[in-house]
């Protein structure tokens, strides 16, 4: 196969890993900056070219595009699907994943778990907003935050108003959610690939901390997941129509919640973890489906 990987750096870890499995496995692997892509749009002449020459011959495109590009990346995204060419997560999957309001609203209205959310488009009235979600602590989101930056956790009403007016002020999107206390500053980030869960491992935020992500100083011990658990991270990937993604649970009282899923998750944590090769997991896949294509 000849695959392209959509990557700002390919000095990323990820895209490294990526390149590497592709390689390991006779194929081809080429990394592309998204924002140096040009595209021609025309009925049945759809083209894409890059550093002054027309790519051509793709199999399959991997995306791993960042949220500042997300507008642009996944234009190049749908240009490669109207060229033909495979992509594990389309256009339109990354961009229901990349909204925070969005992918909360496609989930619950199939009825998965999650903690309850609430959401005003600069709301003048605060208190109600609250009052809608209950009592503190409150957990307060930016919509299109990233790697647990923009996350916020307000152990008192006084404490959440004056979060959320600070937010109105810079007139950022931003959503409010209940603070799952007994899962204790853990989540499951469950990497699925292909209708399977490949690899999982529990992280625990860093002391003084409640975000559990690697990049905040969390840290990571791999996880038996449980029947239930493992069922809500495949149907949350399927919901979205995400063929690769990193779906974060929470142990509750009253079941896993989905907390967030990722369109572009990490592999540097999840590998050192676990100890499962996830690149070489995404590049067989990758055969499997154009294979059959």
């Amino acid at each position: 196969m000849k695959i392209a990987i959509l990557s700002r750096n390919p000095r990323l870890h990820s895209t490294v890993r990526l390149v590497e499995a592709a390689r390991a496995r006779g194929h081809v692997a080429r990394v592309l900056d998204p924002l140096r892509c040009y595209m021609r749009i025309a009925p049945g002449a759809f083209a894409v070219h890059y550093k002054g020459r027309e790519l051509a011959g793709f199999d399959a495109v991997i995306p791993r595009i960042g949220a500042s590009i997300t507008f642009y990346g996944t234009a190049v995204v749908r240009q490669f699907e109207l060229m033909g060419v495979y992509t594990p997560n389309g256009s339109d999957a990354i961009l229901r994943a990349r909204d925070k309001l969005r992918c909360l609203q496609l989930l619950a209205g199939e009825g998965l778990g999650m903690p309850t959310t609430v959401f005003g488009d600069n709301p003048d009235d605060t208190a109600d907003l609250l009052a809608m979600l209950g009592e503190p602590p409150h957990v307060i989101k930016l919509n299109e935050g990233a790697q647990g930056q923009g996350v916020v956790l307000a152990e008192k009403r006084a404490a959440a108003q004056s979060v959320i007016e600070a937010f109105r002020g810079m007139y950022a999107n931003f959503l409010v959610q209940e603070f799952i206390r007994e899962a204790q500053g853990r989540d499951l980030r469950c990497f699925v690939v292909g209708g399977k869960v490949v690899a999982a491992m529990q992280r625990e935020a860093s002391p003084g901390d409640f975000r559990s992500n690697l990049h905040r100083g969390g840290s990571g011990t791999r996880v038996r997941l449980s029947a239930a658990e493992r069922a809500v991270a495949l149907r949350a990937a399927e919901v979205l129509g995400l063929e690769v993604a990193g779906v974060d649970l929470l142990r509750s009282a009253r079941g896993p919640l989905v907390l967030e899923v990722n369109a572009s998750p990490g592999l540097e944590g999840i590998e050192a973890v676990t100890g499962v090769d996830v690149a070489a997991e995404i590049v067989a896949y990758l055969e499997r489906r154009v294979g059959r294509r």
